[in-house]
């Protein structure tokens, strides 16, 4: 997929509506073989999404092996709004807490005594953390307004193939 296309449908409404929220699904492949599918906050930054996680974290060790990875962003009403992101996970050992983590996590609701306390206990617990970097490669919104999975576009076409024979 080319940059601009990308670009394109990350520019839509739908797409930054999307990116603006807390939590994507990222995918992955664990190092026995088999597939991973984790829920984990994320920021966008313009470019790239970062999520945070532990220096310890399993994933890590697969990320490591095969950087490949799926994300997806939605909504939990109908009709549903979708955003599949793939691409290649860099991963930044960093000191402390990454502005990041702290980002994307400030959109749960907390009361400002529990944000306090909570970014207390990150900083408490964490002297360092990985972000997880993926630059998207390969992008699909699914609106079905404008946009449809694959699947449901082909039958689309074909009954109206049907119909006009």
């Amino acid at each position: 997929m080319e940059q601009h296309e990308i670009d394109e449908i990350l520019d839509r409404p739908y797409s930054r509506e999307l990116l603006a929220r807390d939590l994507t699904r990222l995918a992955y492949v664990a190092e026995d073989g088999t597939p991973r599918n984790v829920p984990i906050a994320f920021t966008w930054n313009g470019s790239e999404i970062v999520m945070c996680t532990a220096k310890n974290a399993p994933k890590l060790r697969s990320l490591r092996r095969r950087p490949e990875v799926a994300l997806t962003v939605d909504t939990e009403v109908h009709p549903p709004k979708i955003l599949l992101v793939r691409g290649r996970a860099e991963l930044d050992v960093v000191d402390g807490i990454p502005e990041e983590y702290l980002q994307m996590n400030g959109s749960y609701e907390m009361t400002p005594e529990q944000r306090v306390e909570w970014e207390a206990e990150v900083r408490s617990l964490y002297d360092g953390m990985v972000r997880i970097v993926v630059t998207p490669t390969w992008v699909k919104l699914i609106d079905f307004e404008t946009t449809l999975p694959t699947a449901v576009e082909e039958l689309v076409r074909r009954r109206a193939e049907r119909q006009h024979a």
